[in-house]
């Protein structure tokens, strides 16, 4: 397994619980309940944004291309 597709199954990951939390949000009518799954939603809008980052890096390095 290759740095790139691990990076690849941890955005998919980060995505899944992002959406996750956006559903529980939404399914609760305690507003704490609802602040605190926002609030991990955003912290996953911060995390999908620096895999997106890192994935960038080794995308440029030609022996993370190989699957």
């Amino acid at each position: 397994m290759t740095v790139q597709s691990d990076l690849k199954k941890a955005l998919a990951a980060a995505e899944s619980a992002k959406g996750t939390y956006a559903t529980f949000s939404q399914a609760t009518d305690d507003n704490s309940a609802q602040n605190m799954f926002e609030q991990m939603a955003s912290d996953m809008d911060r995390h999908i944004s620096q895999i997106n980052s890192r994935l960038g890096v080794t995308a440029q390095n030609a022996l993370n291309q190989q699957e």
